[in-house]
């Protein structure tokens, strides 16, 4: 039989805008109840209710998942409205752009915080309403998750840390039916690079790169949803991204001059001032 999202219950974080915006109206679009978690109250409910005037099921809960209790009383009021979650995507996230030697530690607190922090915290408390449902967990992650980036320290040990924490859930739980999924999308149209921390933690406020050559969100969101009816185990987007993944594992000096290589040429690259050989 074929997977139907009719009257599921998905949570997604970072659900305001973005990956998290376009997964959201795909699934409301499939007939899921969605409930939509941001920490922006004002632009969670204006989508919300653009939603909603669409014939979605959907319930915004305005939610700082940096903060453990807040992501504790999502999954308690999805549960209370619901009484079941089979789906959780943990979406939100925030980037950074820096050198290691000039960033402020402040800086890969929050993303660690947001990023790492966040999805262990609604993982947590959304768990064991997912195993009774068979349901899906999923970790929207980046080719940074499966080789370090220069001058994203922080974006990739968080990343990296997604991936250790899931993959370990999932092999807690291979005989309980538990669905567990890291997808990783290529560069995608979002805002997530202009609000991407610099060394001092204040946003870069400008994407360094061409956002109309970028996957656009809705395509991500349909493979998201194509990996989660599939129960698959890792979805790597882009052919880039596979090669690295394919390389790192034959050749990796050669991936890690490949990414300083792309990385240096970056507009306003935090590498270009060190960079020896200019």
């Amino acid at each position: 039989m074929s997977f139907s999202f009719k009257d599921k219950v998905a949570i997604i974080t970072g659900a305001s805008s973005g990956i998290g915006l376009a997964t959201a109206e795909e699934l409301g679009r499939r007939g899921s109840k969605v409930v939509m978690a941001s920490s922006n109250g004002e632009k969670l409910e204006k989508a919300a209710q653009n939603l909603i005037e669409r014939g979605y099921y959907v319930l915004a809960i305005k939610t700082d998942i940096s903060n453990e209790n807040e992501c504790k009383q999502l999954i308690e009021k999805t549960i209370k409205k619901y009484d079941r979650i089979d789906i959780l995507i943990n979406n939100a996230g925030i980037s950074m752009r820096a050198r290691f030697d000039d960033i402020d530690l402040d800086v890969i607190r929050r993303v660690m915080d947001v990023n790492f922090w966040g999805t262990v915290y609604s993982t947590r408390y959304a768990l064991k309403y997912l195993i009774e449902s068979k349901g899906s967990i999923v970790g929207v992650s980046s080719i940074a998750g499966f080789h370090g980036l220069p001058g994203r320290t922080g974006y990739s040990a968080s990343k990296f840390a997604i991936h250790g924490f899931l993959e370990t859930v999932r092999i807690e739980n291979l005989r309980t039916g538990l669905h567990v999924m890291i997808i990783a999308p290529g560069f995608t149209s979002t805002n997530i690079r202009m609000t991407a921390l610099t060394g001092n933690g204040i946003p870069q406020r400008e994407s360094p790169r061409k956002e109309d050559r970028m996957m656009t969100p809705e395509y991500v969101a349909q493979w998201i949803l194509k990996g989660i009816a599939k129960r698959k185990r890792n979805k790597i987007m882009t052919w880039t991204g596979r090669l690295t993944a394919f390389f790192q594992r034959i050749t990796p000096e050669l991936v890690d001059y490949a990414y300083y290589k792309a990385m240096l040429k970056e507009p306003g690259s935090p590498l270009a001032g060190k960079d020896k050989r200019g």
